[in-house]
Formats: C-alpha cells, structure tokens, sequence
C-alpha cells in the first residue's frame, strides 16, 4: 500500500507521503498510535519503519544497527522494552541463576577484574584465570607465564590483575608484568621487568596502554602502530604512588593520573610533572578518572579538622577544581566517576555510608547506611547501587528509594564489583594470603576453600541461558500446571503440591 500512496489526507489538504512523513516524526508512540486508529491511510504512515527505527535509536535500544536489519521496528522496539522491564524485575526480586567462579587447585585469590562479563583472576600460586561469563565457559583457561631464569622455581605470588575488551595484563610480586592478547592466545605477547615491587597497575579501558608504578617511577607502555612494544613515557614521582590510573579516549601519547600521597599528579609525555592537586598533609584516599575528569577523596589532619574528608573534582583539560562534595568524619574509600550516570558519582566511606553525589548541586543525593565495617566497593547506574563491605556483605539498593533490595554475604571483604544491565560480578579477596594451618609453600592445595576467596557471577537474563548449563529443576516456572513436588520455582497454587 505504501508505494501506491501518493497523497495522504490531512484534514482538508491532501500532503505528500515523504512531507507527512516528515510531521509524523514529532510524534511519540502513543501519539503515533492514536493516529494509527484514524483511517487507512494515516496507519500505514504511522507504522512507516524510519519513524520506529527513530525511536528505537533515541531510547538507547539496538545502536549499532541500521533500519534494514529488522522488518518490523515496532516490533523491536516493543521486545526491547519488554526485555529492560523484565531484567529490572529480576534485578529488584533477585531472580536469575548464580555461579561460583572457583579455581580449587590454586592458591588464594589475590586480585580480580572483569571487563564485559570476562573475568580475570590472579592466585598466589602465580597462575592467572579467564572465565567468559557470557557464554557460561567455566573451563577457567590459564594464562601462562613468563618463564624464570633456567625455567626452574614456581612463579611468584600475583599482586594485581586488569583487564579490558582485547588485552589482559598481570603483574608479580617480583616485578614482572606480562601482557597477553585476548585475540591471539594464552601466550603472553609481551613483558617487561621492574627492579622494585609494583605498588600500582592500570589499563586503559578501551586503548592498549599499560601503566605501573613501582618505587618512584611510573611507566606507560603500548604498542605502536605495527605492534611494536615502546615506552611513549616514564615519569619520575617524589613519593610513592598509591592510585594510577589512565584516562580513557585520549589520542595520541598515553594520559596517566597518579595519586602519591597527597599529590595528585596528571602525567602526559609532553609535561611530565604537572601537579592536579598537592595540599600537604592531606593523604588521597581513592581515585577514579573518566574521559574529561578526575575524582579523589582527599583526608584531613589535626589542624585542619573544621574542614571535613571531601571528594575533589578536577577538570583533566582545564586542570581546575570544579567540584567538591561531601561533608565527612570518616575516610572515603572508594569512589566510582567512569561508570556513573553524567553528573554523578558514587562514593563509599569508612563511616559505613554509601553516598550518590549530584556534581551540578554540590551535595548528596541519596546516602543509605550500608556496612558494618566500611565500604571497599561500589557502582551505581541510573536506578540501583551496588556496594560491597569489608565485612564480605555484597548490597543492591533502590538509588530512588533509598531501600534494600537485597544482600549476600561471603567470607572475605568484597574488593571488586562489575555490572551491566543483565549481570552481576562481584569478588571477595582475602586479606590474609598465607592463612594459619598452611604450609611453607603458597600453592598448598591443603588451604581450605573458605581461605581461597571466592568470585560470584549473577545471571539475571534467565530467559536466555543456554539450556545445558542450568538444571532442569532450576527452570521451571509458575505457570506448569502438573509437575513433580521438587519444583522448586513452584509457589502457587499450594493445592498442586
């Protein structure tokens, strides 16, 4: 019908198909669906594919498609939606399957981070694990090592672990950093040797830059445009660094922040020693850096006690403060910009308060009373927060409410959490990694589990596990009208029991 309308009857006029067309655009879905209803003609216009591929694009649903990769926009649009309402259901009701990312023959879990569901975990053995959470390969392949002088001896103890969308990278208590490429293998693709022990790792998020710090020197390292391996920067610091960081998104030569003490340095190849921030005597406590800014939580002493622990925002162009927030007694021990909703972030406080901050205010937007020992983790989007304590107590709260959703606890405090809308990944890291009962040797296989640390990976998304890695006794559902008694999602009717 489409290509035999010519005109299209608007009131007392008749238009052109591509002109009203053009004036459908300014509707909604209800609106468009309103006009859907008057005649023929005008239905066929309402349901014309650019407008719902249009939608579709401005609601955030099927980005990276174009409007003839689906029939029926209308369609799509509607399952997305439909999709959304049911992972926020599962996500408030805490419905999905959940998975123990354990690696029994190792040591104690020493470090954790995931990027995009794929999770990787450092032991004190010095092997280093990969699983892929989103197609549920629990296989954990290790990354092998960089072999030591003559090949001989046990690889030391793993100190951190990052990992983004191609690269993973692993440092060693004796200072060795390896680089593996997640494309090419379990070989690494490069390595490089520090003389001290590495007190900070970072990864770009989405570049290929590698920064440490060890001792007083920070190094970047990435590759050139042929693969090559080079140093594009390496900074002396005056004191020893306690956060580093790289800014995301940059072109060009690598952007390093570190925080070292009470200095916050921004590192670029062409100025080396700028200083974001210094006030003497006033210690970083946690560090996050987005593609444009910085955040820090800054602590007080002594004499400075009429001025409380606060969370400093710094413009990475312009280098000046444009925020500060908070109105603290206890340390800020975690601080989350990256991730966050614009114009906000989450922090986490030793007062056992986790507080989502409004930038453009200036003061807190919600504050909800979370652990009994200190916050250590968290992350926020624009409805929910998710923090872990060092109590090992993992929380999802209602960002509008101010409510519990719901909690887990382990053994261990909770030192890294990731989500997005399907999933959940959280860790929980011993602080202890020689606990009592073990022996000489850190890869005992005698150290009892509940020593190692655990990580867990939640699946909110059930409609689309695959079939063979859930029981059929976790499938079923409420809506089976004969079944076994050990339906266990069986709940009502009680008569069918």
């Amino acid at each position: 019908f489409q290509n035999e309308i010519n005109e299209v009857p608007f009131f007392d006029v008749q238009l052109p198909y591509e002109l009203a067309l053009k004036i459908f655009r300014y509707l909604g879905k209800a609106e468009l669906g309103r006009c859907a209803q008057v005649s023929r003609t005008w239905k066929i216009l309402a349901e014309d594919e650019v407008l719902w591929y249009r939608l579709c694009q401005e609601e955030g649903y099927l980005l990276d498609m174009s409007i003839s990769d689906h029939s029926c926009w209308k369609l799509a649009l509607k399952n997305c939606r439909a999709r959304e309402h049911m992972l926020k259901t599962n996500w408030k009701n805490r419905v999905g399957a959940v998975s123990q990312l354990r690696y029994e023959p190792g040591g104690v879990l020493c470090d954790v981070h995931s990027c995009d569901g794929v999770v990787m975990a450092g032991y004190t053995s010095g092997e280093v694990r990969l699983w892929d959470t989103r197609t549920w390969d629990y296989t954990a392949p290790v990354l092998a090592a960089v072999p030591g002088p003559g090949g001989a001896g046990a690889p030391p103890r793993v100190s951190f672990v990052r990992i983004n969308s191609s690269l993973a990278v692993a440092a060693y208590e004796d200072g060795t950093v390896s680089v593996w490429s997640l494309l090419l293998g379990r070989e690494p693709i490069h390595h490089f040797q520090h003389n001290q022990r590495i007190q900070a790792l970072a990864l770009a998020p989405g570049g290929t830059a590698v920064a440490t710090a060890s001792g007083f020197e920070v190094k970047v390292e990435s590759p050139d445009d042929k693969g090559f391996w080079q140093t594009p920067g390496t900074f002396e610091i005056q004191k020893l660094v306690n956060f580093l960081n790289l800014v995301p998104d940059v072109t060009g030569s690598p952007v390093a922040v570190a925080a070292a003490e009470d200095i916050v340095y921004l590192l670029r190849a062409e100025d080396p020693g700028k200083v974001l921030h210094s006030v003497y005597g006033q210690p970083v406590t946690c560090l996050d850096v987005s593609a444009r800014e910085a955040a820090f939580g800054v602590k007080t002493f002594g004499w400075l006690l009429n001025e409380p622990n606060q969370i400093l925002l710094y413009n990475l162009e312009t280098t000046q403060c444009v925020a500060k927030v908070g109105n603290s007694i206890g340390d800020f021990s975690c601080v989350n910009l990256h991730s966050s909703p614009p114009n906000m972030l989450v922090a986490g406080n030793k007062d056992r308060r986790v507080r989502v901050f409004d930038v453009r205010r200036g003061e807190a937007a919600c504050s909800l009373y979370a652990h009994q020992l200190g916050v250590s983790a968290v992350q926020m989007d624009e409805w929910k927060v998710v923090s872990g304590g060092e109590e090992g107590l993992v929380c999802v709260w209602d960002q509008r409410m101010g409510t519990k959703l719901w909690e887990m606890h382990a053994r261990h405090p909770v030192r890294h959490v990731w989500f997005n809308s399907h999933s959940l990944i959280t860790a929980n890291i011993p602080e202890e990694k020689n606990p009592r009962g073990s022996s000489i040797t850190d890869d005992d296989p005698s150290v009892h589990r509940k020593y190692r640390g655990i990580i867990y990976s939640y699946e909110f998304s059930v409609d689309q596990l695959a079939v063979e890695s859930v029981l059929p006794i976790c499938r079923s559902s409420y809506d089976e009208v004969t079944g076994y008694n050990y339906n266990i999602g069986l709940a009502v009717p009680y008569d069918s029991i």
